[in-house]
Formats: structure tokens, C-alpha cells, sequence
């Protein structure tokens, strides 16, 4: 099942800080409060120097999750900038820049966009916002995006989200969407909740044992999981909107 394939990464959010997570002896939980306080890059590239450390969020979750909808109501409740790596590699796309060509061909061949192409695309759209919150949706996918991502940008991302929603209610969802896309059938959807699976893994057992991850419920109404959300943000002292 969905749900028991990741019970051994991920604890939901608690209060009590002697709460552990179930990984081979892995640190305690400790209470996410502290502010983004890393203001040096060590890699060659990383954020313009110009550029205010950025706080970053991670959203992850399989198709179905909640994760676009949940991120919208966290861009106008407190603030954010929503940054979709599909979004960005679409919208290059259509620009027919030489990187929009070469992305498109990409795709057409079936293979994936190099990580560095997608993470540069992250950086030039963090570098010119005016927002320094950035919670970034569905990415990283592995952990070859992840590595890509902190080698490139320079800082980790202050808090990880991982959506754990129960497979046949992400089915639902999806098949419930009548968005007219082809990837939009029962087959599809549950090759790519493999696909999640087995890619995801990794990246949420890395930042579960380095005390960034926050599993929520992701079953109910869009407003129950919402009221999950806030505490998070809550404890991390950002402003509301």
C-alpha cells in the first residue's frame, strides 16, 4: 500500500519533541523554529550574491496529492512565490528559445530533461522575483534533481512537505480533474505513483533524517488540510499575507 511504503521515513507533525522517527535509530524531532541563517555560498555557482538567502519549501506528494492546490492557498495566505518545474520547462518551451528547442526535443525522445537545465531555470526565476519565499512544487523528483539542486543554488531548502494521501483517493482526484490530459487514466496515474515511489523515496528519507520533513495528512477537504499547513508556517514566523 501507498501509505505503508513510506511509514518508515516520515512522522506527521507532532508537538511533543520526544516524538522520533522510525529509521534505523534516527535523530529526534525537533521543533522546526529557527529562521534561514545560512548567508554563505560555498558553491561556484549559487545565488547571486545580490540575491537575500531565499527561504525555500519543498512540496512533494504523488499526482492526486493536493500538492497545486494547497500551494496556491499558501501563496496567498502567507506570501509565497509558487515555482512548478513543469510550469518553468513549459513556459521555456514555448519561448522556442534555443533551451526551449532543446528541451522540447528532449521530451519528444522520451528521455528527461537534464537535471542542471531544470534547476537553472528554478535559479533565473528565484534571481528575479521581488519575493523571497519560494515554496517549490513537485520537485526535487530524485535525489539526482535534490544534489543538482543544492550544488547549483547553493542553500537547502528550510522545510520539506510531503503530502501522504491514500492511493485510491489520488486516483479519484485525478480522474476527477476532466483537464482533457492524456496521462489523466486509472493505468497512468498508478505507473506514475510507482514512479513516485521509487524515485521519492530517497529524497524524502534524506531530509527526513536531517529534521526538514513534515508529513500531512492529506485525505479530506481542501480547508481540513489546509489547517494542517498553517502550524508549519506558523512555527517558522512567517508573515502572514
Amino acid at each position: 500500500m501507498w501509505r505503508r511504503r513510506f511509514a518508515f521515513v516520515c512522522s506527521p507533525l507532532v508537538s511533543s519533541p520526544k516524538s522520533t522517527l522510525i529509521h534505523n535509530q534516527a535523530p529526534y524531532w525537533h521543533e522546526y523554529a529557527k529562521a534561514f541563517t545560512t548567508g554563505n555560498v560555498n558553491s561556484e555557482e549559487g545565488i547571486s550574491s545580490k540575491v537575500k538567502v531565499p527561504f525555500i519549501t519543498f512540496v512533494l506528494g504523488g499526482p492526486g496529492s493536493g500538492k497545486g492546490t494547497q500551494c496556491a492557498k499558501i501563496v496567498e495566505t502567507f506570501g509565497f512565490a509558487h515555482l512548478s518545474a513543469g510550469e518553468l520547462l513549459r513556459k521555456e518551451m514555448s519561448s522556442n528559445s534555443a533551451k526551449g528547442v532543446m528541451i522540447r526535443d528532449t521530451i519528444k525522445e522520451g528521455k528527461i530533461v537534464p537535471s542542471e537545465v531544470t534547476v537553472k531555470l528554478i535559479q533565473k526565476a528565484i534571481e528575479s522575483s521581488n519575493n523571497n519565499k519560494f515554496i517549490i512544487d513537485g520537485f526535487p523528483r530524485s535525489e539526482e534533481n535534490r544534489i543538482t539542486f543544492e550544488k547549483i543554488i547553493g542553500v537547502e531548502p528550510e522545510l520539506v512537505i510531503f503530502f501522504d494521501c491514500i492511493e485510491e483517493e489520488m486516483v479519484k482526484r485525478v480522474l476527477s480533474r476532466n483537464q482533457g490530459r492524456i496521462d489523466d487514466n486509472i493505468e497512468t496515474v498508478k505507473k506514475r505513483l510507482e514512479v513516485f515511489v521509487t524515485l521519492s523515496l530517497p529524497v524524502l528519507d534524506y531530509y527526513s533524517r536531517k529534521g526538514k520533513l513534515r508529513k500531512i495528512e492529506a485525505n479530506g477537504t481542501v480547508e481540513e488540510i489546509f489547517e494542517k499547513l498553517r502550524p508549519l508556517f506558523a512555527a517558522e514566523k512567517v508573515s502572514i499575507k
